[in-house]
């Protein structure tokens, strides 16, 4: 691809951005160096193993590549067998440990889709044993562990050994006779002996190997003769202790060496990934999407962001071409936006054609193309006496050259910097030229002859900056289909130039270029009201969806409530029928029993009709009551008289009236065998006729013929196995269902609690259970079973 062009649309910056999340340097040197590929599969491969990273690293927690220093050098000296330092090793043991952790937890992940990435790491070679042997025996930059070998242990220890055995015989020389003839109480080393200060004036005292002298010549550092073989044998020791290292060091180093070349191979891989680690962290950071490539020339970018732009300052803009039209004529207002739209388009191919990810929104497609040419600003090279004319048409030319069907090309200000009549001609015939070779391209422009030509000839499409002509502000946003007008003047006038300046400017303007400004201006702005308007319909529609769907809402839960009322209702219409089924029920009992009897009195047909009448008003309910107070009417002492019947509340008993006594407000009344005296006003008339009680007909059923019995509202379990129990609790559940019952309760007793776990249990697994509890306070509390029923 074109260097210069990649250049101008700064690939470069985005790579430095995306190296910032690496760590390596093999990884930084790749990035840097990184090249657009032109092949479809290579741009397809690099943002899938992309893709694969994100994965890895925002699902699955991975924490990408552990650093290690640049170690290649150190592999090619222990290849050929140089002994490597302690702290050459570790920086080793460091890719040792990077590799085998990489390795590890790529092959941990448990993901079909990660293919690429875990093929990649397969080339990873790590050797745990000879990471282990490096971390336990050197334990420093500069120190080998004792334990190292069973021969450096021993030596150390004699060496202890010894050095303790050496000051202990120079703490007594010190602290003796001669303790006089030395210059400090202390004992120290020259050379690796130990010697003690002995002052000058006494050195013939002290029988010794004099190994220095202090700068005054006071002192004269003297190995005494006692302790001269100890030092030797404390010399040849550490000679030993030096072997011994040295031996462990080459051990470890050949091992190094023996694996140079696949450590070499484990730096380049784990560089490579981490370059796509490091691209999938950039892609993440700046909210990029995956976009779709072609070979085909078609670029979709929807909502793309120039990664360059702060993300809180840049404007989303849309761009599409290489389908019904192949070139983009971009006009519209200076600091418009054109030429960052411009270079976003070439950026993101390249972007793409790098394995990265675009800033845009899902759905974008962009072209892996063989060669992007850019020419954008101001190219004046004063060493090559090019002036800004001449360094603009240079690139044109040489983009004529070399474009072919599979280029995307980019102008800025397609002529410009020369006589417009020429200029406009020349860029009218560069984009013609073009157009015939196929390629896909992108230019910006205030030619407004440039702008008719592109309404006149097929493959190429007029597109404007849209500016907001109220506030002379740009609006940074891009509108295919038409072209833009350049609004110079106004944006001098925004700017503060003088009003008198700008007339005689417009004076100067030709008739055919004012009309024609003038007509893309008054599109323009109709079209940006056209696009308020829709706006504005859009988000009325959507408040009135978002409202239609909040009264659905509440009418699905209108509905909830009704079938929620609906059942209880029916849950309560069944309560109701069952006290009234055992209401009636009793009543009955009570007429059996009565009409038992061989011979009825008045007062035992009277108690009768009461019966009667509470039945009715059991079946009926609120329709008796009416009934009731049109058969009875309160009672006063004008209209009771003796003889009248009466119902008499307190007995819940019709009665007949003996006497009354108005002054008192007292009657005698006989309810069947009783005799009572109370208040007229205890009392109601009974206002049915004689007759009309006589043929009231009472018919007497036998038992046979009643209904069912009273359902059973309880069950009790005492003294019952746990088996016999549980098939009781099931048929007694069967019966409540059958009538209806809501509510029951099985009485099981305390115990040993066997028993009630059993049936708990029991109940848990049961169809027809929908709760249970145990008793209350009041109910049998932990003795008994409070079942409800479904």
């Amino acid at each position: 691809m074109d260097i210069k062009s990649i250049e101008r649309l700064e690939l470069n910056k985005v790579l430095d951005g995306c190296a910032e999340y690496a760590c390596l340097e093999g990884t930084k040197k790749i990035l840097g160096e990184l090249m657009p590929v032109t092949d479809l599969s290579d741009a397809r491969e690099a943002l899938s193993r992309t893709g694969e990273c994100l994965k890895l690293l925002f699902r699955y927690g991975l924490s990408g590549i552990q650093y290690f220093s640049d170690v290649e050098e150190l592999l090619v000296r222990a290849s050929k067998r140089s002994v490597l330092s302690c702290a050459e090793l570790r920086q080793v043991n460091e890719l040792l440990r990077s590799a085998r952790m990489a390795y590890t937890s790529i092959n941990s992940v448990d993901d079909d889709e990660i293919v690429k990435i875990k093929g990649d790491s397969a080339n990873i070679y790590f050797d745990k044993n000879l990471e282990d042997d490096i971390t336990e025996k050197i334990i420093s930059d500069d120190e080998v562990w004792d334990h190292a070998s069973a021969a450096l242990y021993s030596i150390r220890s004699r060496i202890k050994s010894l050095n303790e055995r050496i000051r202990s015989k120079l703490s007594e020389y010190v602290t003796g006779e001669t303790a006089k003839y030395l210059q400090d109480g202390i004992v120290t080393m020259r050379g690796d002996r130990y010697v003690i200060p002995v002052k000058a004036e006494y050195r013939s005292r002290v029988k010794g190997l004099v190994h220095d002298r202090s700068q005054t010549g006071a002192t004269f550092f003297v190995e005494p003769e006692y302790v001269l073989e100890l030092n030797n044998e404390l010399v040849a020791l550490q000679i030993d202790e030096r072997e011994e290292v040295e031996r462990i060091l080459k051990e470890l180093s050949a091992a190094v060496g023996n694996m140079s070349e696949r450590l070499k191979t484990d730096i380049r891989v784990l560089s490579e990934l981490e370059s796509y680690y490091a691209r999938a962290q950039y892609c993440y950071a700046n909210k990029c999407v995956q976009p779709q490539v072609n070979k085909r020339g078609y670029i979709n970018i929807i909502k793309g962001r120039h990664p360059l732009i702060d993300r809180e300052k840049v404007v989303p803009v849309s761009v599409e071409l290489g389908g019904s039209y192949n070139f983009l004529l971009i006009s519209g207002a200076n600091t418009g936006g054109k030429t960052v739209t411009l270079k976003m388009c070439g950026l993101f191919c390249l972007m793409a054609a790098c394995g990265m990810y675009i800033p845009a929104a899902e759905g974008s497609s962009v072209c892996i193309f063989d060669d992007i040419f850019c020419d954008v600003g101001d190219s004046q090279s004063i060493e090559e006496s090019l002036s800004t004319f001449s360094s603009h048409i240079t690139a044109v030319i040489d983009m004529c050259k070399r474009a072919t069907q599979g280029s995307f090309v980019l102008i800025d200000e397609l002529g410009g910097g020369t006589n417009p009549d020429e200029g406009q001609a020349l860029a009218k015939a560069v984009v013609e030229h073009l157009l015939k070779i196929g390629c896909r391209g992108i230019v910006t422009t205030h030619f407004t002859p440039l702008k008719e030509f592109a309404y006149t000839v097929d493959g190429i499409e007029n597109a404007s900056m849209e500016f907001d002509a109220s506030t002379l502000k740009p609006l940074y946003s891009i509108k295919i289909g038409l072209p833009g007008a350049s609004n110079a003047l106004a944006i001098c006038r925004r700017l503060g130039m003088d009003d008198k300046i700008l007339q005689r400017a417009v004076s100067f303007l030709s008739e055919g270029g004012k009309a024609f400004e003038n007509i893309v201006r008054r599109a323009e702005d109709s079209r940006i009201e056209a696009d308020k308007k829709l706006q504005e319909a859009n988000e009325l529609s959507a408040q009135l969806k978002t409202r239609l769907a909040e009264v659905n809402k509440k009418i699905d839960e209108l509905e909830r409530q009704r079938e929620k009322l609906t059942a209880n209702a029916r849950a309560e219409s069944r309560r109701i029928i069952n006290e009234r089924t055992a209401m009636a029920e009793e009543l009955l009992d009570e007429m059996e029993e009565l009409f038992r009897k061989e011979e009825l009195g008045q007062a035992d047909l009277i108690k009768a009709r009461t019966l009667k009448n509470k039945l009715k008003d059991a079946a009926y309910g609120e329709e008796r009551a009416e009934e009731k107070l049109n058969e009875y009417e309160p009672a006063t002492a004008d209209n009771l008289h003796v003889g009248d019947n009466v119902y008499f509340a307190t007995l819940e008993s019709v009665g007949q009236v003996l006497s009354v006594n108005a002054g008192k407000g007292e009657a005698e009344v006989l309810c069947g065998t009783i005799k009572t005296r109370c208040k007229i006003s205890a009392l109601q008339k009974v206002n049915i006729s004689a007759d009309r009680q006589n043929k009231r007909e009472v018919r007497i059923r036998k038992s046979g013929d009643f209904a069912p019995s009273k359902p059973e509202l309880e069950i009790n379990l005492l003294g019952m196995t746990v088996p016999e129990a549980l098939s009781e609790v099931d048929n007694f559940i069967d019966r409540a269902v059958l009538n209806n019952l809501e509510e029951i309760k099985v009485i099981h007793g305390v115990g040993t609690g066997k028993l009630r776990e059993a049936i708990s249990a029991h109940l848990r697994r049961h169809k027809n259970v929908s709760s249970f509890r145990l008793g209350k306070y009041g109910e049998g509390e932990t003795g008994v079973t409070i079942i409800t029923l479904k």
